[in-house]
């Protein structure tokens, strides 16, 4: 994409956007109902909305990732129903989806989880056009002992192998940081839903830096963009996730996010 664009060069990124969100319709259309119904909140919904989706950075895929994370986090049930069919038409499996909830269950509270798969579910059976989902698999039901081994392996992959390799003397030494909140968060954040092969690791850290950005909890990003980067996350990949989410989640976050994200690389550079 330019650096430089004319107004008919954004608006064929635009297009392009639109035919996948809307299918159905002509993005002209699109376009002028818009306009027609919200004025220039309209035209930049559109045309700002459609010229990001369609920027290299990230692929479509990766964006649908984050932004349901982000929609989920915030409760925006009507964007999320419409993001839910967008991410199927991305190439995220229903799945897939799903397992964005555990992450929003841990670090954005149950109540967002909970309303965020009831709008999911409405828009996984509008798509396979059903009246109920079937076959759901629960958790594995796992010892605190089979949690924290777990825990340890997920641990080294965020950390690039800086953690305590002994899952005892790690969860000792989280206790020592944040009490009795260490075992919740070695035992089932990190011993649960960040081991599940249902995403990978570098997607679950892409729904993770989404969910913080949106929350601006800057501490705990700093700890995830580092992790971000040892599941393979490319230094301009996380540069696109703030980018991005300055639509999804306004500009003083968005901003916030990159100072974050651009002091780590200096960390790491230093």
């Amino acid at each position: 994409m330019a650096d430089h664009a004319s107004w008919e060069e954004r608006l064929e990124h635009a297009f392009a956007t639109f035919s996948r969100f809307v299918p159905d319709a002509e993005p002209a259309q699109v376009l002028a109902s818009m306009e027609r119904r919200m004025g220039a909140l309209g035209t930049f919904a559109f045309a700002t909305v459609g010229e990001m989706w369609d920027r290299p950075g990230l692929d479509r895929r990766d964006r649908s990732l984050m932004i349901i994370a982000v929609l989920s986090a915030q409760g925006r049930d009507e964007e999320l129903a419409l993001h839910t069919t967008v991410g199927l038409r991305h190439g995220l499996r229903r799945t897939e989806i799903e397992e964005i909830n555990l992450h929003i269950a841990a670090y954005a509270g149950f109540p967002a989880a909970m309303a965020a798969s009831r709008r999911m579910d409405a828009a996984f059976r509008e798509a396979e056009g059903v009246e109920r989902i079937e076959g759901r698999a629960p958790a594995e039901h796992l010892s605190d002992a089979e949690r924290l081994e777990r825990a340890a392996d997920v641990r080294a992959s965020l950390t690039a192998g800086r953690a305590n390799p002994d899952p005892a003397a790690d969860l000792e030494a989280m206790r020592g940081v944040i009490g009795g909140l260490g075992d919740w968060a070695m035992k089932w954040a990190f011993g649960e839903i960040w081991s599940r092969p249902q995403l990978s690791r570098r997607d679950r850290s892409l729904v993770v830096i989404a969910i913080l950005v949106a929350f601006a909890q800057e501490a705990e990003l700093s700890f995830h963009v580092r992790a971000g980067l040892n599941h393979g996350l490319t230094r301009d990949e996380i540069c696109e996730v703030m980018t991005h989410l300055c639509l999804y989640v306004g500009f003083p976050r968005a901003v916030q996010g990159m100072r974050t994200s651009m002091e780590v690389f200096g960390r790491l550079d230093g």
